[in-house]
C-alpha cells in the first residue's frame, strides 16, 4: 500500500521523512549513474540498517537470489530457502532446477543454510551448491521437522524440541514456514529465544494478504447478510495449491472468487489449482497497474480452467456481483491487487 512498508526498523515501519533523507543521500552518492528502482531502494534500506543498531537483520531477496541486489552480504549468520516452485520464469529459468540454482546463489562459504521441503530436482541443485561452498545444510525432513497436533498446535524437532501453539496465519503451509523460522533460530550462534517468546510469536504473527479476513471497511459493508470477505496474494501454481488446501476445508459455506493478476503470470494454471472450490469468479483488472491482465482476459482464463466466470469493472462491483448471503468471497491472484483492496477498503 505504501512505499515505506518495505523497510522496518526495530519492529516499526520506517518514517516517510527518514526514508526520503536516505534516498536523497543515495542519489547524491550515485551521481546520476544508471540504477534500477529495486537497487536504489535496497541501497536506502542498507543505509537505514547501518544507522540503526540491531541484534538481527532479516533480509528478504527480491527476485531469485544469485544476482539479486540484496545478495552482497559476504558472511550471513544463516541463509534460508523456502520451497522452490515455478515463478518469474522469464527471469529465473523455465524449470524448478534452474530456479533453484538462482535461489542457491544466497548460500555462502561455511555458513549454515536452512532448507525447507523441496522437490527432488530443487533439492539436488541446492545440495550440490552447498557441497561446493562447504555450507552446512539444515534440511526439513532430515535435520528438522514439524508435526501437527490434534489441538491445532505443533511440535518442532531440530536442535531442540518445542511444543507450540498454531501459527496465527491460516493454512497448512504456515506450519512449514513456522518450522523454517524456528530452524533459522536453531542455527543462529549466541542468539536464543525461549519457548514463551516463541509461543507469543506464533500467536501474534501477522502477514497482510495471506489468507487475511477483512472485518470492516466499505467492501465488507457492501456484503450481504452473514457473508465473509477474505484476501490472499497467491499468484503462482504453488501458491494456488496452498490456497486449494485452505479452500478444501471451507465446506460450511459456498466460496466465490474475485480474481486479478499481472500479465507476467499464468492465470489459467493458477486457477486450475482452485477451480473445484469456487462456485463463481469475477475477473478484474488490477487498478492503476500497467501490467495488469484485463478483466475480460482474467475471466476467460477462469473459463478455460473450467470455472463459471464473468468480467467486472471494479473491485467493489466484482465483490457485489459474486457475494451471496452466508457465503465467503475470496479476493486473490496478486499482491498488487491485495494492496489496492486494502487501500480501497480503508
Amino acid at each position: 500500500m505504501r512505499f515505506h512498508e518495505r523497510i522496518r526498523l526495530a519492529g516499526k515501519l520506517i518514517t516517510e521523512a527518514k526514508l526520503s533523507d536516505l534516498l536523497e543521500e543515495c542519489e547524491r552518492v550515485n551521481k546520476g549513474q544508471p540504477i534500477t528502482f529495486f537497487e536504489i531502494t535496497t541501497a536506502a534500506a542498507f543505509l537505514a540498517f547501518a544507522y540503526e543498531p540491531a541484534d538481527i537483520l532479516l533480509l528478504e531477496v527480491g527476485l531469485g537470489g544469485r544476482f539479486d541486489a540484496t545478495n552482497v552480504i559476504d558472511s550471513p549468520a544463516v541463509t534460508i530457502i523456502t520451497p522452490v516452485s515455478l515463478d518469474h520464469q522469464h527471469f529465473l529459468g523455465e524449470t524448478v532446477g534452474a530456479i533453484a540454482f538462482e535461489k542457491a546463489g544466497i548460500l555462502k562459504t561455511a555458513r549454515p543454510a536452512v532448507i525447507a521441503a523441496q522437490a527432488q530436482e530443487a533439492q539436488t541443485v541446492i545440495e550440490t551448491r552447498a557441497r561446493e561452498l562447504n555450507a552446512a545444510l539444515f534440511r526439513e525432513g532430515k535435520e528438522w521437522n514439524v508435526s501437527r497436533k490434534a489441538d491445532g498446535g505443533f511440535v518442532y524437532r531440530g536442535k531442540r524440541k518445542l511444543d507450540l501453539p498454531p501459527p496465527a496465519l491460516l493454512g497448512d503451509h504456515q506450519y512449514g514456514n513456522a518450522g523454517a523460522a524456528l530452524a533459522a533460530l536453531d542455527c543462529l550462534e549466541g542468539f536464543t529465544l525461549g519457548p514463551e517468546a516463541l509461543a507469543k510469536g506464533m500467536k501474534g504473527v501477522e502477514w497482510p494478504a495471506r489468507m487475511q479476513r477483512l472485518y470492516k471497511g466499505p467492501l465488507v459493508e457492501a456484503l450481504p447478510r452473514n457473508a465473509e470477505l477474505w484476501l490472499d496474494g497467491a499468484h503462482n501454481p504453488a501458491g494456488g495449491a496452498a490456497l486449494a488446501k485452505v479452500l478444501a476445508g471451507w465446506n460450511d459455506k459456498p466460496t466465490c472468487l474475485v480474481f486479478g493478476m499481472l500479465k507476467t503470470h499464468d492465470a489459467e494454471l493458477f486457477l486450475r489449482q482452485i477451480r473445484g472450490f469456487a462456485e463463481e469468479l469475477a475477473g478484474i483488472a488490477i487498478p492503476r497497474e500497467v501490467n495488469a491482465l484485463p478483466a475480460e482476459a482474467a475471466a476467460q482464463a477462469a473459463q478455460a480452467a473450467g470455472m463459471r466466470a464473468h468480467a467486472s469493472p471494479s473491485i467493489e462491483a466484482a465483490v457485489k456481483s459474486v457475494a451471496k448471503p452466508n457465503s465467503r468471497v475470496l479476493i486473490c491472484g496478486s499482491l498488487y491487487l491485495a494492496g489496492r483492496v486494502l487501500e480501497e477498503n480503508g
